[in-house]
């Protein structure tokens, strides 16, 4: 993959052009079809979004929505029969609980582990401001804050091979132990990716801290990075906090997602990608499927300034429709 260099401190990836983009995905989804070392096992993976099902309440209507669900959304569109994806999650016995449900399944996500109770299904009133980026007011006493523990729940975690989780569906007791259960008893291997997702005022630093410390991958954006230097009393260049992040908690990737500005991914070494430039819609879900795409390529092993050019395909895609789970075009999609 071509390459420049940015000073003596780093590297820039390529993928400077639609046109570029596309034959750089195209030589990593080959490697994928060639039965190289990094092919994806036969088996396919077991992915999970554990946490928040709700729907964004846009000016115009509901949208389906939550960040575990956005992200098994894209892993689904863009793994296909390649992976099965669960989401682990609870909804409310009402309409926007069955409409969830249709929902997930119309996306092909598996839904077994979605529970209902008696709490009303999760909803976040959301206002864009004129370049599209989102702010969020969410209801109170969502049904996702009744996530209890489960034997299938055990079950499914003993199986998994990536498993992303945020903050946002600890804030609650009996959620944060089912979240904490499921994490603890995954395989050592399985990737157990940390999205912060912080919505003010629910989080803590009790919360930020023992989620940092269950996680082996780290995603989050630039106004959360400085939330957690600040707990964690680090300083330095966006580069600098990466590296003591990845160093402090042995994370085996780092990234941090800068909007306009584009992206950096911290691993063995460090790599920044610009954004594409698109006409944005909204930002909701970009992120999610940013992680979404980072995990694929992380579970087929593949070389991380390519995963993050793909990332940030998907990622830019996503922000230039309405809505956190457009349709994806085939061509940003693992061939079938």
């Amino acid at each position: 993959m071509p390459k420049s260099k940015v000073g003596s401190s780093g590297q820039r990836s390529g993928c400077n052009g639609y046109d570029q983009k596309r034959l750089e995905r195209k030589h990593w989804i080959s490697l994928v079809n060639t039965g190289t070392e990094h092919a994806m096992k036969d088996t396919g993976f077991t992915i999970v979004g554990l946490g928040e099902v709700l729907w964004d309440v846009f000016p115009d209507g509901p949208r389906f929505g939550g960040a575990p669900a956005n992200f098994a959304s894209t892993c689904k569109q863009l793994a296909g029969d390649r992976a099965d994806v669960y989401v682990l999650s609870a909804v409310g016995r009402d309409a926007l609980g069955d409409a969830a449900l249709r929902e997930l399944f119309r996306l092909s996500v598996r839904t077994e582990l979605v529970q209902r109770n008696e709490r009303e299904t999760g909803q976040v009133l959301v206002e864009l401001d004129s370049q599209g980026k989102a702010s969020y007011r969410f209801i109170e006493y969502p049904a996702w804050d009744e996530l209890t523990w489960t034997d299938t729940a055990r079950t499914l975690a003993s199986q998994t091979d990536a498993v992303c989780f945020g903050t946002l569906a600890q804030r609650s007791q009996i959620s944060r132990q089912t979240i904490e259960k499921f994490l603890d008893l995954c395989p050592e291997e399985c990737w157990k990716v940390l999205d912060l997702n912080l919505r003010f005022p629910y989080f803590t630093e009790e919360c930020i801290v023992a989620s940092l410390k269950r996680a082996n991958a780290l995603k989050l954006n630039e106004d959360e990075l400085p939330v957690v230097a600040e707990i964690l009393q680090i300083s330095g260049s966006e580069r600098e906090m990466l590296e003591k992040l990845q160093a402090k908690f042995g994370y085996r990737f780092v990234a941090l997602t800068q909007g306009a500005k584009g992206s950096a991914v911290q691993t063995d070494r460090w790599t920044e990608q610009p954004a594409n430039p698109v006409t944005i819609q909204d930002t909701v879900g970009a992120g999610d499927a940013f992680t979404a795409a980072l995990v694929l390529g992380a579970l087929l092993q593949q070389p991380w300034d390519s995963v993050q050019c793909w990332a940030t395909d998907v990622a830019g895609y996503v922000a230039s429709q309405s809505g956190a789970t457009p349709a994806l075009p085939n061509e940003l999609c693992l061939p079938q």
